[in-house]
Formats: structure tokens, C-alpha cells, sequence
């Protein structure tokens, strides 16, 4: 497992293991890891390099301290109220900033695994939705607590009511009210409740296992997955068989079948 500096090394790590596995640490504790402006530059441009890198083959986004994510920097927002437009044009480009970075993630090429350590507040729980599978110790907490404060998780809700039913995401988003690891789990929040000590050992579980496939059968998957999920139940299927047809004209697959008709390992070549 080896070390490299971040572009913002004090606030987000990054460590790259020798299977596979590209492991994105927020590190701003003092701030609960909150989604400030640094931070979703930093990350932006990490995930950015990682989907041009052809060793990423599944991501880790993991966090320090009491907390994953405490969502968006309060302070750093109120402080643009003090703007001549009383912020309207400073809190649009955060919060574009912010569907931005989720969006990366879901359109990123490579399977991205969020391991939950602490509460995941208001966008700090978009950004374990937006993951593609999460990983969340027994003592992890989620929450949409805006309506507490007269501010409606309107950008977590969408990532929300993609991931959990209406009721669930509804329940979450009127409420305000913590949601723990073992209900989270239930709905769909999460893929996986593990004992807090053995969390990252049961994230990188679940990444190797993933890393050990096709690079390019993941992200022909997760693409097709994401794509078909708004259309209608015809057009999915026309859809999908059309990806089956391309993917069955791949080294990859050929390989696969091949492999398991003889009884065999693949040996991928990721194309």
C-alpha cells in the first residue's frame, strides 16, 4: 500500500493499495470534514485523476475524525450573505459546485464504495447516496437535519429519492431526525453494517472483491446501470441488450465465458 500527497494533502489524503483499490480520505476534522469549497475541489480533481488511471479499479472515499461528512460548510456560506447580492451568486456556484462532484461520482468509470465511520449530515448523506455501495460501522448516523433549520436538503434529496423509497427519503427529509446504521441499512441507505473496528477492513473486503473483475465489465455495468434506471421498462430492455451485444464482442468477455467453460481463472486485459 502506498502513500501520495493530495493536491490539498491536510484536507483530503489519497492511497493507492497494490490490488487495486484507490482509498480518498477526508481529513478536515476540525471542520467535520464538511464539503467546503477546498474540499470539493479537492476531491473533484482526485476522482478526476483516478477515472484516467488505468491501476484505479474500485475507489474508497473514507473519512478521519468523529465525522464523515457534516455536509456543506455553514460558516463558509453564512460569510457570503455579506456579498452586495447577499450571497445569491456565491451560493449558486457552491451548490453547482456540489451537483457537480456527485454527479462525478455517479457517472464516474470506476465502482466507488463510501465507508461510513461517524454521522453523515445533510450533503455529507447525498455523498453516501451518490456512492454506488457504502459500507457503514454500527455506530454510524445519517441525517437530513435542513428542515431544522429552515433550509430543505433539496440537492441530498435528490440523491435520496434515487437510492431509497419515497417514504424512506420523505421520512428522512421532513423529519430531520437521525437515522442509525442498522435502519440505514434496511431502507437501502447502506450495503453493509460492520463492527466499527473492523470497518475498513469490511470496506476493503468488499472493494477487493469487486477490483478482481473486468475493469471494463465494471464500467460497461455501472454506465448501463445508471442509464436504464429512468427509462421505460421497453426501452430498458432494448437498451440492455444492446449493451449485452457490445459486451459480448469484447477480449474480455470472450475470456470469461472461455475461462469458465475450461474451468479456469481469467486473465483480464481490461478491454
Amino acid at each position: 500500500m502506498s502513500n501520495k500527497e493530495s493536491p490539498i494533502e491536510s484536507i483530503l489524503l489519497e492511497e493507492f493499495t497494490d490490488n487495486g483499490v484507490f482509498r480518498l480520505t477526508l481529513n478536515d476534522a476540525k471542520r467535520r470534514n464538511a464539503l467546503s469549497e477546498e474540499m470539493m475541489a479537492a476531491m473533484t480533481l482526485s476522482l478526476n485523476h483516478a477515472s484516467k488511471d488505468g491501476k484505479t479499479r474500485v475507489i474508497i472515499i473514507a473519512a478521519n475524525g468523529p465525522a464523515f461528512c457534516s455536509g456543506h460548510d455553514l460558516k463558509q456560506m453564512s460569510a457570503g450573505r455579506s456579498d452586495d447580492d447577499d450571497g445569491l451568486e456565491y451560493f449558486t456556484k457552491v451548490f453547482s459546485s456540489c451537483s457537480a462532484l456527485m454527479q462525478l461520482i455517479v457517472n464516474h468509470p470506476k465502482p466507488i464504495i463510501a465507508e461510513v465511520a461517524g454521522v453523515a449530515t445533510a450533503a455529507g448523506c447525498q455523498l453516501v447516496a451518490c456512492c454506488d455501495l457504502a459500507v457503514g460501522g454500527e455506530s454510524s448516523r445519517y441525517i437530513t437535519p435542513g428542515v431544522n433549520i429552515g433550509l430543505f436538503c433539496s440537492t441530498p434529496m435528490v440523491a435520496l429519492s434515487r437510492n431509497i423509497s419515497n417514504k424512506a427519503a420523505m421520512e428522512m427529509l421532513l423529519t430531520g431526525e437521525m437515522v442509525d446504521a442498522n435502519k440505514a441499512e434496511s431502507i437501502g441507505l447502506i450495503n453493509r453494517v460492520v463492527n466499527d473496528k473492523n470497518l475498513t477492513k469490511g470496506a476493503m473486503e468488499l472493494a477487493e472483491v469487486i477490483a478482481s473483475k473486468s475493469s471494463m465489465t465494471l464500467k460497461t455495468g455501472k454506465q448501463a446501470f445508471y442509464n436504464q434506471k429512468d427509462m421505460s421498462i421497453s426501452d430498458a430492455y432494448d437498451y440492455a441488450s444492446k449493451v449485452m451485444v457490445d459486451n459480448m464482442l469484447t477480449l474480455d468477455a470472450k475470456e470469461g465465458i472461455n475461462a469458465f467453460l475450461e474451468k479456469r481463472q481469467p486473465k483480464w486485459q481490461d478491454e
